[in-house]
């Protein structure tokens, strides 16, 4: 179906505004909860939209509700592939927590409400307006410029970017990319900077087994209490300080910001905290592994003593640490106790150059933009799907979608929670950034 704006076909009348807000207002309008997913509703939406504007797409699916889109403009062969990377699933929303319907895609006071509008359906639809305004105006690129909308990144990876690199790699292998992760515009010591991502840690959670000895609650001195044993090994966790290092992110910010890096790791807070609140909250969590005990499972009976106590623990290793580092610092933390230690993944960890040609191009496009603004690196604490373009191919890639117009926090606190909407403004400079990106790649 052709997306329409005030009910009129779209032609070239139509504003890239208009266009990628009733892109948008579309997908939110198809639900896509991960799980289950059913991503193949806003791949088929997508493939229509695109093909109406001439850009050849394939669907590619593990299992059929669950497909993902890859549209491309094929290059002459004179450059770099660019892939504009996306993920058309969303987490779930509870209607009784909004002021609106979650999946209505209002319009309101220059917003546009729903779940995914700004994780990540707001740059989904920036892609896609993006490829089909390149494809009306005759663009074409040195190198294929792929448009990836990818099923399964919320919560796992079996059928979407990584099983679409393992399964059908040359439908996705680029050079470079751009995926969500960063662009927010923040001032630090009184001058803007826009955040571009390089690099993300690893997500590597762990469950803790701890063992004791079950018996009536009535009586609890003939028994031994997993979950009391657990409260003390939580309790370590939570006064868990790392040994900082200085990551190569961290100190190409600071260089950004102040001028030079700290001396050594053990001043990276102690600098930040003379340049700026939000310093250091970009940087406290970069400066080490993090532990964060998030599930706990014992008794399922309120009168028995449990003998098996579970604590999930939210872990992330900075880019290069490995789990067996990781582990020797959590069983020092924690002691001689009766307890199990069980990783349950390991993802992420990669990062990327902080130069080249789509480095440039960032900084081109910010320049131009915003004269008096700069790009600064940051090193995510959370897990994308760049992740598998890098490992993969070597890909270089970065998260980068501007985020001007609406306060970050703002956005921060509204991402996975009620309430989420995302700025007219910043959907259509995210297009133009997009376009600017392919155009200077080429």
């Amino acid at each position: 179906m052709a997306v329409r704006v005030r009910d009129a076909p779209l032609s070239t009348t139509v504003s890239l505004r208009d266009e990628v807000s009733e892109l948008l207002r579309e997908l939110i309008r198809l639900d896509t909860v991960n799980p289950p997913g059913n991503e193949t509703r806003a791949a088929e939406l997508l493939r229509e939209y695109l093909e109406e504007h001439g850009v050849s797409c394939e669907l590619y699916a593990k299992v059929p509700e669950r497909a993902n889109l890859v549209a491309r403009i094929p290059g002459n062969g004179d450059g770099p592939r660019l892939a504009l990377l996306s993920h058309t699933d969303t987490v779930l929303a509870d209607p009784a927590e909004w002021q609106v319907d979650p999946w209505s895609g209002e319009l309101r006071d220059g917003e546009i409400w729903g779940r995914g509008a700004l994780d990540m359906k707001g740059q989904v639809a920036a892609s896609a307006v993006a490829m089909a305004s390149l494809a009306r105006e005759g663009f074409q690129p040195g190198g294929d410029l792929i448009f990836v909308a990818a099923a399964d990144e919320e919560v796992g990876v079996d059928f979407g970017l990584s099983w679409l690199c393992s399964e059908h790699p040359e439908a996705v292998r680029a050079e470079y990319s751009l995926n969500e992760g960063a662009g927010d515009r923040v001032v630090i010591g009184e001058r803007p900077f826009y955040l571009a991502s390089t690099a993300e840690k690893m997500s590597s959670p762990f469950m803790l087994r701890v063992h004791g000895r079950s018996g009536h609650a009535s009586m609890p001195g003939i028994a031994d209490n997993a979950l009391v044993k657990a409260a003390r090994l939580i309790q370590r966790l939570a006064e868990f300080e790392p040994e900082p290092r200085l990551e190569p992110e961290v100190a190409a910010l600071f260089e950004a910001v102040v001028g030079a890096p700290p001396e050594d790791a053990n001043q990276v807070l102690e600098v930040a905290r003379a340049v700026d609140p939000l310093a250091v909250e970009l940087v406290e969590p970069l400066v080490g592994i993090t532990l964060s005990p998030t599930m706990i499972s014992a008794s399922e009976k309120r009168n028995v003593i449990p003998a098996l106590c579970e604590v999930t623990v939210d872990c992330r290793l900075l880019p290069g640490q490995t789990q067996a580092e990781a582990e020797e610092v959590v069983r020092g933390l924690l002691g001689d106790e009766d307890y199990e230690l069980e990783w349950v993944e390991g993802y992420g960890g990669t990062r990327s150059p902080m130069e080249g040609p789509l480095w440039d191009a960032i900084g081109s496009w910010v320049a131009a933009t915003e004269p008096a603004a700069a790009v600064a690196p940051i090193c995510l604490a959370g897990f994308t799907d760049s992740h598998w373009l890098r490992d993969a191919f070597g890909t270089v890639a970065y998260g980068f979608f501007p985020l001007r117009y609406m306060d970050p926090q703002v956005a921060t606190r509204l991402v996975h929670s009620a309430d989420e909407r995302a700025r007219v403004d910043d959907l259509e400079l995210g297009v133009e950034f997009l376009r600017f990106a392919a155009q200077a790649m080429s």
